[in-house]
Formats: C-alpha cells, sequence, structure tokens
C-alpha cells in the first residue's frame, strides 16, 4: 500500500463518504499510532488504545482538512501528537499528586522484560519534546522533516530534540550498566 493508496482513499472518504476507505486507512495505521502511543505512555496499553482511537476520530471528523502538502502519515503522526499533549494537559490538574501515585495507578500489569522497564524509565527523564522526537525518528522511521511538520517545529529544533535525547538516553543506560560489556 502506498501514499497514492492513502491520496485515494483519503479523497473517497472526503467526498463521498466512503467509511470502508477511511477503515482501510484506519487498518494501515492503526498499529503504528498505537504503538507511538505505547512508547509515549510507557507501556499504558488501555491509554494507548483510547487516545490512537480519539485519534482516528478527529482524522475521521476533519478528514477534510488534510490538504495533501505532506503525507497522510505525516498529518495522521501530527493528530497523535497534539492528542498525546491535550491529554498530557489535561492531568497537570493532578499536578500536586505524587507521580508515583499516578504512575501506579495508571499502569498496566504487562509482562516485560527489564530491559524494557530500563528504556521506559529512561524515556521518562526525557522533555516531552525529546521523547516525541526520538520516538518517532527511531521507532516510527520518520525522517527528521516529517517530525518537524508533526511536531509543528523547526527542522534545527528537532534535530536538537533528537540529539539531547539520545544523549541523556545513553548517559542514563550507561549508568544502568549497559554498554559496559
Amino acid at each position: 500500500m502506498s501514499n497514492t493508496d492513502d491520496i485515494r482513499w483519503v479523497t473517497q472518504v472526503a467526498l463521498f463518504g466512503d467509511k470502508s476507505a477511511f477503515d482501510k486507512l484506519t487498518c494501515k495505521y492503526q498499529s503504528p499510532i498505537r504503538r507511538f502511543f505505547l512508547n509515549l505512555t510507557s507501556g499504558d496499553g488501555q491509554l494507548s488504545d483510547d487516545l490512537a482511537q480519539e485519534t482516528f476520530i478527529k482524522a475521521y471528523l476533519n478528514i477534510s482538512a488534510f490538504k495533501g502538502i505532506s503525507g497522510f502519515s505525516t498529518w495522521l503522526y501530527r493528530i497523535a501528537y497534539n492528542v498525546f499533549y491535550d491529554s498530557v494537559r489535561a492531568q497537570k490538574h493532578y499536578a500536586d499528586i505524587e507521580e508515583q501515585v499516578i504512575d501506579s495507578q495508571y499502569q498496566t500489569h504487562n509482562e516485560f522484560s527489564a530491559e524494557k522497564l530500563d528504556i521506559y524509565k529512561a524515556l521518562k527523564m526525557l522533555r516531552k519534546e525529546e521523547q516525541s522526537a526520538v520516538l518517532l525518528f527511531y521507532m516510527e522511521d520518520k525522517t527528521h522533516n516529517e517530525i518537524a511538520k508533526i511536531m509543528n517545529c523547526p527542522l534545527g529544533t528537532v534535530k536538537t530534540y533528537i540529539l539531547k535525547g539520545k544523549e541523556k538516553l545513553a548517559v542514563y543506560l550507561t549508568k544502568e550498566g549497559y554498554g559496559n560489556e
């Protein structure tokens, strides 16, 4: 499935209200979007599913706003990025609650390896912008230009977020004993 398919499906949805065309877009992108959220939420599957669902609802309701200037994937990740940050902002009023209480309340009980938990801990130490840029670049294989569009920031800023994030991850993981073989 190519970007041409994406444009065809978007056109069918926008012009004819073709829900089956949107289903095809959803099937193509739901796993990558959910993975993006899983990494941002430190493995919280339920929250990731909720955020992914909200992303696709917003995409469907606003599909006529897609101009085709960038790829549909970039546009969809921009919506996902905004949905995540809206969620973070909505939870800011709980700032007086201790972080560990929130983490334990919203953490799912999945079987993770110790290495994966260490990666999640390391990612949580990054600024949200660094975390998003690193995940989009390394996990979602987005280019610097695509990330700049998704995050709505200059290309140089994206490169800085990735560089700083990578440096912080390296320091943390080295302290945890990784890379000392």
